[in-house]
């Protein structure tokens, strides 16, 4: 692989798209986008909220867009209906730019019954499997716990996008349908943990003090990977 840095691009709704939409602002989602400078390829993570307002902005850097990967099927991550906002994302995606859309296997029937989408629009993956796009390598990390199909992003070995799994300073929620207290233990403390400090991890929601962190920052300070035990761990989360 190249050791030129991959295309990387982080976008806040109602900030950088999706600011005629005052919900989107609320949300405070990250999208992403991840490719390749030189064959001018690239993938967009998790979009919703303004399908038009973030193919313009890979249209503004000349790249073109060849995927779209969801880390977990939530509307406000891949569209459909919220609180009784109807919210755009992959059906508007695929109707515009016809792309593969890439979910963790245990993720595809919850992505479908979200957004309308068939089971043939979207590809399953497991954790370990990756996508080259281009010169960049994204490797999918199954971490389950927000929900049964969630998974993370890690981009060139160097970036991690992280979803409702990790944020900064605090981790996704477990009490939603699907969450699971013991799987979000699992994924912060035996995966996400144990990568290399130098790492930057880049959450799906603006929840913290600044946008992305080294890991090893998150290590130091962020009291839910902190626990040395299931049990410490479930009574941090009142459990």
């Amino acid at each position: 692989m190249s050791d030129t840095a991959p295309y990387f691009r982080q976008l806040l709704a109602g900030r950088d798209f999706g600011r005629v939409n005052p919900f989107a602002g609320q949300m405070a989602n990250f999208v992403y986008l991840i490719g390749d400078r030189e064959s001018r390829e690239c993938v967009v993570v998790d979009p919703a909220w303004d399908v038009p307002g973030l193919l313009d902005a890979v249209e503004r850097d000349g790249m073109k867009l060849v995927g779209a990967l969801v880390t977990h099927y939530h509307p406000d991550e891949v569209g459909g209906d919220l609180f009784g906002h109807a919210i755009q994302g992959l059906a508007e995606l695929a109707a515009r730019a016809p792309v593969r859309i890439y979910a963790q296997k245990e993720e595809v029937d919850g992505v479908c019954f979200v957004t309308g989408l068939s089971s043939t629009d979207v590809t399953g993956v497991e954790s370990g499997d990756h996508l080259d796009v281009g010169a960049a390598r994204i490797q999918f990390i199954h971490t389950p716990g927000h929900t049964p199909g969630s998974q993370c992003f890690l981009v060139g070995g160097k970036s991690l996008v992280s979803g409702d799994t990790l944020f900064i300073g605090a981790c996704g929620r477990v009490d939603l349908p699907g969450g699971d207290p013991e799987q979000m233990y699992e994924s912060l403390t035996q995966k996400l943990a144990k990568l290399p400090d130098d790492v930057v991890l880049y959450p799906g929601h603006d929840y913290g003090d600044r946008p992305s962190a080294p890991l090893g920052d998150e290590k130091r300070t962020n009291v839910f990977l902190k626990p040395r035990s299931l049990q410490d761990w479930l009574r941090l989360r009142g459990g």
